[in-house]
């Protein structure tokens, strides 16, 4: 199908179209219930707003945060969200996404605990409290480029994924190699409450290491398999990291429900052989989460940025064009995340993907809250178009809709170029350079290339 460009004058017009679709999507009439405040564990926040992972790819070599990066989640602490939920940042040297993906050692302990200070200090400063920083711990897996060639460590061959980024039986990582993480996960907690963070996400989303092991349905021993084998890194990650949680530092996780591609290539799908959800074993995984692991909060998304980015962050344009309309996604989106909710109802479930609404994503996002599909919501691409959006709704009731973002997919592009990352349309003068310098280096790229 041709991919339909958002053109919608109205929320009418939105819901129109959403009838037309036959998906249910969820609106308020007010943002209201957004400045409400959040608990979870021991932790109370004042607003339902977070700042979704985005990668910047401006680490300074030795994984670092760069003038670029503090901009960045400065202007996100003076915005308002309560929550900043850092992009990825990696916890070994070989399972970096890129040379300038963020890199936490002990080496450079010491400039974290500025950065995060810095963060902190400008939040207080300009909304009377400081976010709530959560580090995402993170090992790249099959799209680990630790010197920007392609390096991948894989939990089984994926042919579904090897179309578009190759990889052979040497790039399998071992059970002892897989076990090693589970310690480094460990100390990569250490150092984040070291260097300030208030929590550690326990990645396990979006194609990367911990969430293709989720879908190792045929790989042997340890970490292949049964249910439990497939979850065992991410559950011993996380008793790794438990060591270091108090009163002041919490352990979390940020996990896919849904990949979307056909079983066994594929978590939270049908075993029918075709692609559509089934959510029973994401709902298992999060209630031992909750029950068993202790995890008070999570944040649920979908997709693989790098193969099924329309499932990830539906868009206006992009690589490819997806078989469905950007409101299927949409919905598919927050009612299965709606879906674990509902199964799973005492743990804090934090949304994703609502820029592509555009100026009613805040309605979309207190619809969804008020209907319980989730307790709040992250906003990634709309904090690199406009990081003021939280306090644009709760100082106006509303967010601003001449800044909001397009869902262009250029954030994502320069991303994936590895070069440092913004809104190319509502930050041009510092991103666009760095946008036509991927415009030069796409033309080198074949034609089937997706990350």
């Amino acid at each position: 199908m041709a991919h339909e460009i958002f053109h919608y004058r109205s929320l009418a017009e939105i819901q129109e179209k959403a009838h037309e679709l036959k998906v249910n999507l969820p609106f308020a009439q007010t943002t209201d219930i957004l400045t409400s405040s959040l608990q979870f564990g021991n932790v109370t926040v004042s607003n339902r707003m977070g700042i979704a992972p985005m990668e910047g790819a401006d680490s300074l070599p030795d994984g670092s945060p760069s003038e670029y990066t503090l901009r960045r989640y400065i202007a996100d602490a003076k915005g308002g969200s309560a929550v900043i939920w850092f992009e990825a940042i990696s916890i070994v040297e070989e399972g970096r996404s890129g040379k300038t993906q963020l890199l936490l050692t002990k080496e450079n302990l010491e400039n974290y605990k500025a950065f995060t200070s810095k963060i902190k200090e400008a939040g207080l400063k300009a909304n009377g409290f400081e976010p709530y920083l959560i580090m995402q711990a993170n090992h790249s897996g099959r799209y680990s480029n630790p010197h920007n060639i392609p390096a991948p460590i894989i939990a089984y061959r994926n042919p579904e994924l090897e179309q578009y980024r190759s990889a052979d039986d040497s790039c399998i990582a071992s059970d002892d190699y897989l076990k090693k993480l589970e310690e480094k996960f460990g100390e990569a907690a250490y150092l984040a409450k070291e260097a300030g963070f208030d929590a550690i996400d326990i990645k396990a989303c979006h194609g990367y290491l911990l969430a293709e092991l989720l879908s190792a349905y045929n790989r042997p021993g340890l970490y292949g398999g049964s249910f439990e084998n497939r979850t065992r890194l991410l559950k011993n990650a996380i008793q790794a990291a438990k060591v270091y949680e108090d009163d002041r530092f919490m352990v979390t996780a940020r996990l896919d429900i849904y990949d979307g591609y056909a079983y066994p290539y594929g978590f939270g799908v049908e075993i029918n052989g075709s692609s559509e959800p089934n959510y029973d074993e994401p709902i298992r995984l999060v209630k031992e989460l909750k029950d068993t692991y202790g995890l008070s909060m999570i944040n649920l998304t979908m997709g693989n940025p790098y193969a099924t980015t329309h499932i990830t962050r539906p868009y206006n344009v992009g690589k490819y064009i997806p078989d469905e309309h950007p409101l299927v996604g949409i919905s598919r989106m927050i009612n299965g995340i709606g879906t674990v909710k509902k199964a799973v109802p005492d743990i804090v479930i934090y949304g994703s993907a609502p820029s592509y609404m555009r100026e009613y994503a805040d309605l979309f996002t207190a619809g969804a809250i008020e209907k319980g599909l989730c307790d709040g919501m992250l906003f990634g691409r709309m904090s690199f178009a406009d990081p003021d959006f939280a306090n644009e709704i709760i100082h106006t009731g509303r967010i601003n809709s001449k800044k909001v973002c397009i869902a262009c997919g250029k954030c994502g592009d320069l991303i994936r170029a590895h070069k440092p990352t913004g809104c190319v349309i509502r930050n041009g003068e510092i991103f666009m350079p760095f946008y036509k310098e991927f415009l030069e280096l796409k033309k080198t790229q074949p034609k089937n290339y997706r990350g």
